[in-house]
């Protein structure tokens, strides 16, 4: 089992950055392939962006592509999702989510009902 904390939301104008942090618990986070998902008020929670156990395989939704970086450091149990050119439509409420993936290190997901556990949240707001 993995507890997740993310970290690193907040208040940005369009155009800025933010980088998320996702520190997982436990020794065996290597295990774990991650994703981000989102939420905006009055929406359904939707994809993001996901990573391999591995660290060598991506996959990102079509809105953020080419604006956001999903990477990990397995040596500090963290997944960070660096986030550049924000736009208002950016803001909602980010959570990472895990899931154990030991049969394919390269395996990554995109649906939520594949991810077993998941953060609380943080809050990115981004203003015109």
């Amino acid at each position: 089992q993995v507890q997740l904390v993310e970290s690193g939301g907040g208040l940005v104008q369009a155009g800025g950055s933010l980088r998320l942090s996702c520190a997982a618990s436990g020794r065996t986070f290597s295990s774990y392939a991650v994703g981000w998902f989102r939420q905006a008020p009055g929406k359904d929670r939707t994809f993001v962006a996901g990573i391999s156990r591995s660290g060598g395989s991506t996959i990102y939704a079509d809105p953020v592509k080419g604006r956001f970086t999903i990477s990990r450091d397995n040596a500090k149990n963290t997944v960070y999702l660096q986030m550049n050119s924000l736009k208002p439509e950016d803001t909602a409420v980010y959570y990472c989510a895990a899931r154990t993936s030991s049969s394919n290190s390269d395996a990554y997901y995109s649906k939520a009902y594949e991810y077993a556990y998941w953060g609380q949240g943080t809050q990115v707001t981004v203003s015109s």
